[in-house]
């Protein structure tokens, strides 16, 4: 759903454990001496499972955030096999995903920037980042829970709606962040009524990248008060690589959706009217695999108030725990393929149909993402759940309780 947009683990060959050295360029007094420490992680104590046995993880400056003068940090997980993730403290950003392609080369496979500036300032946003407190829409820009009658801002539809969190959201929030013997912890402290959500908010993102070039994501949050939580991941991704920046590039990518037999159909600012759609003889259908390009221009209601792909796909046996496997996704150029899973219970599939826009700054390539040049896959509870009776689960976190979901990116590549 668019908004207008070396910590190290090497074998020590002296002990049954692994050596854990973090790195942080200092930069102090204009010299880029790196500031170096070493400890030692006992790999049973640790509870290092052997799926990431011999990671790397690197510590590095991103930029300065300028409302707030603090230093974004990077991180990099290296796998045993060369595959990187790269994370940012500034939105719990995804940055990077570097996988082998069919002929072993590195490709990195998603849109970003270089520094943090662009995903603060940037006019078309969330590439990457961790969207909250609540995904998606809330029409009108308001909710009510126990009673009480919450007012959002309304950043979307011309003041319509409230979209993603709002325009100071959890992507635009620099996060804690704690490297672990096995990925990087992301920490987010939402104060009280804070763009307008109920409750003290503790709010958690793991990454862990094992090495198979499974991407794993868990979230968490606790509250001292009755409030919405609804956090997803909105990156774009391109498998023919991140350099495909041009408008339509996506179109060559074949998709499988192997457990959705409807959607929420959506009136004309993709509100959800509580109807359901079955895909089933409509262009939403990807029970089987089809090309982007053969479908995204057609003739459709749904498809058009999206201006191409942007809906919600119920997830066919979710039951909140199991982890499903929602889409898969595969490069004909370059035979890297991607799986989707989660245990939520819907997905945004969206098409980028919102880039492109004038004031867009450069990417990582040197060149503007256009319009259509990449997708999202984002799980999350239905839009404007908290406000369609139709709906069960609401997002809503209660006091006492905490949220623990999950998101799975995987890749693998074949001829």
């Amino acid at each position: 759903m668019p908004i207008d947009f070396n910590a190290n683990f090497v074998p020590n060959p002296n002990s049954n454990g692994f050596q854990q050295k973090v790195s942080m360029a200092s930069f102090l007094s204009g010299k880029g001496k790196p500031d170096t420490f070493v400890k030692t992680v006992n790999v049973e104590n640790a509870g290092i499972d052997k799926d990431y046995e011999g990671i790397t993880i690197s510590e590095s400056r991103f930029g300065t955030i300028n409302k707030t003068g603090e230093t974004a940090k990077l991180y990099t997980i290296t796998n045993r096999n060369g595959a990187s993730v790269k994370l940012s403290s500034f939105g719990a950003t995804i940055t990077s995903v570097s996988v082998p392609d069919k002929n072993g080369k590195m490709i990195d496979v998603t849109q970003g920037y270089d520094n943090v500036t662009p995903y603060e300032t940037a006019p078309v946003g969330h590439a990457g980042g961790t969207i909250g407190p609540c995904a998606n829409k809330i029409n009108n820009g308001e909710f009510t829970i126990n009673g009480v009658k919450y007012e959002l801002e309304k950043n979307k539809d011309s003041g319509r709606t409230h979209c993603h969190g709002g325009s100071d959201g959890f992507d635009v929030k620099n996060w804690e962040s704690k490297v672990l013997p096995d990925g990087v912890e992301f920490t987010y402290y939402k104060k009280d009524m804070e763009n307008g959500y109920p409750g003290n908010v503790t709010a958690k993102v793991t990454y862990k990248f094992d090495n198979d070039n499974n991407l794993h994501i868990k979230y968490s949050a606790t509250t001292d008060k009755d409030t919405l939580i609804n956090m997803t991941n909105h990156t774009y991704f391109n498998l023919d690589g991140a350099e495909n920046t041009q408008e339509n590039s996506v179109y060559d990518h074949v998709v499988k959706l192997p457990n959705s037999s409807r959607i929420t159909e959506t009136n004309e600012i993709a509100i959800p009217t509580g109807k359901f759609r079955d895909v089933k003889n409509t262009p939403f259908d990807f029970s089987v695999e089809k090309r982007i390009g053969d479908v995204i221009d057609s003739d459709y209601d749904q498809m058009k108030i999206g201006s191409g792909f942007d809906q919600n796909y119920c997830i066919d046996g979710y039951n909140g725990k199991s982890l499903i496997d929602i889409a898969e996704v595969k490069s004909q150029k370059t035979g890297i393929k991607l799986k989707v899973s989660t245990n939520l219970p819907g997905f945004q599939f969206y098409t980028a149909n919102h880039l492109g826009k004038s004031a867009q700054p450069a990417g990582k390539s040197g060149s503007r993402y256009e319009k259509r040049s990449s997708l999202c896959v984002e799980p999350q509870f239905y839009p404007n759940a908290i406000n369609t009776k139709e709906f069960k689960e609401k997002g809503i976190l209660k006091k006492g309780q905490e949220y623990n979901r999950e998101i799975v990116y995987s890749f693998s590549a074949g001829k």
